[in-house]
């Protein structure tokens, strides 16, 4: 009985996306009180920990950036035509972006596209920080 019950949550966890997962995570240790190591010598985890570490782990990987306008630099015309070109705004919006730094130019982007408006930005003199 208690394996069935077992294999049945076990199903349903290995349903959840990365996201549920993580809240799955959170929930848990603050429902039970879990302090998670911060450091193990020799990097091997404990046996109970093993399996939920690496849950956690994959869990907690970033998949949406914020890509934020720090600043300018001296090419100010340069920077505003290559944010509307990768952004694909209007001239008003992207000045808007440019008038008040820092601004976020982009929410919730992936990895790639995070790094290749910094990429773009910083190549016409812009200082850009992806969160």
């Amino acid at each position: 009985m208690a394996d069935e019950k077992i294999q049945k949550l076990m199903t349903e966890i290995e349903n959840l996306t990365v996201a549920e997962l993580a809240v799955l995570v959170k929930e848990l240790k603050e429902k039970f009180d879990i302090q998670a190591p911060a450091f193990v010598a020799g990097g091997a985890m404990p046996a109970a920990g093993g399996a939920g570490a690496a849950a956690e782990a994959e869990a907690e990987e970033k998949t949406e950036f914020t890509v934020v306008l720090a600043s300018v630099g001296d090419k100010k015309i340069q920077v505003l035509k290559e944010l509307r070109a990768v952004t694909q705004l209007g001239l008003k919006e992207a000045k808007e972006i440019i008038d008040n730094v820092p601004s976020t130019i982009k929410d919730a982007a992936s990895k790639e596209e995070a790094e290749k408006i910094k990429s773009k930005l910083e190549e016409v003199g812009a200082k850009i920080e992806v969160k």
